[in-house]
């Protein structure tokens, strides 16, 4: 059994008296797709938060490769190779898929943006996914709802990080584009990297994930190896409808 790349150990975060997560445990190995189910409310957009450096826990600890950390800000869990995509993608839709991918760290040659060297590295980014859009320099606004998300990943892929954190990727997207989407999931574990994948559709992470954690109401309610899993057994978690049923690691 390798090492987990990153663990949370009893983390706990309340908004005020409203306790979003519980004395949660969480383990993510690396190449390993790791999915975190739950209902409304259950804290998934909490611990990507958590993961992603945008909340402090209240209590517990985070580990990445075994050493305990804690982020002030995202820029600090991206530094230790953690990326998170969240659901509302913050993509300008003025600018095109360059900009977007660089916005903020653009590199220069000389006193100018390297256009050319932004260009030949977002067609990098976007073949390594499998991705198709009619060109690096459409708007954004231009694209589909996968091609957009595919756009907010690459994004993420720059700096090459180890963990990839998917906040809801799947919402508000078609069958064709689902499909597209956890293909791309299945890249990134192939190129190396160890995805969290934030869903409330069990189906979508059935599909991808090696191991599946139920969130329900801030705690962990269950936690399965994805081959073993039901629909029936994750709902049954999901919903508290039987005891907190227990997989094995990796």
């Amino acid at each position: 059994m390798t090492s987990p790349v990153l663990e949370l150990s009893r983390v706990s975060k309340s908004f005020g008296a409203a306790r979003a997560l519980i004395d949660v445990d969480l383990a993510v190995h690396p190449r390993e797709v790791v999915a975190v189910v739950g209902d409304n409310g259950a804290g998934k957009s909490t611990l990507a938060g958590v993961l992603a450096g945008v909340y402090p826990p209240d209590a517990g600890e985070m580990r990445v490769d075994g050493e305990p950390v804690r982020f002030a800000d995202p820029g600090a869990a991206r530094a230790r190779g953690i990326a998170t995509v969240f659901q509302e993608l913050a993509l300008c839709d003025n600018l095109d898929v360059v900009e977007n991918l660089f916005l903020g760290h653009e590199p220069v040659r000389g006193a100018l943006l390297d256009e050319i060297a932004m260009e030949r590295r977002a067609w990098e980014l976007l073949d390594q996914l499998g991705a198709s859009v009619p060109s690096v320099r459409v708007p954004v606004a231009a694209l589909t709802g996968g091609q957009r998300r595919t756009v907010a990943i690459a994004r993420g892929l720059l700096g090459d990080p180890r963990v990839v954190v998917l906040d809801e990727p799947t919402a508000s997207l078609g069958i064709r584009q689902t499909a597209e989407l956890l293909n791309l999931v299945e890249r990134l574990r192939e190129r190396g990297h160890s995805v969290v994948f934030v869903s409330h559709a069990t189906s979508d992470v059935q599909a991808v994930a090696d191991r599946i954690v139920v969130l329900r109401l801030g705690r962990v309610n269950g936690e399965f190896e994805a081959d073993a899993a039901t629909s029936e057994d994750l709902l049954a978690a999901m919903t508290g409808a039987r005891p907190v049923r227990r997989g094995g690691g990796r």
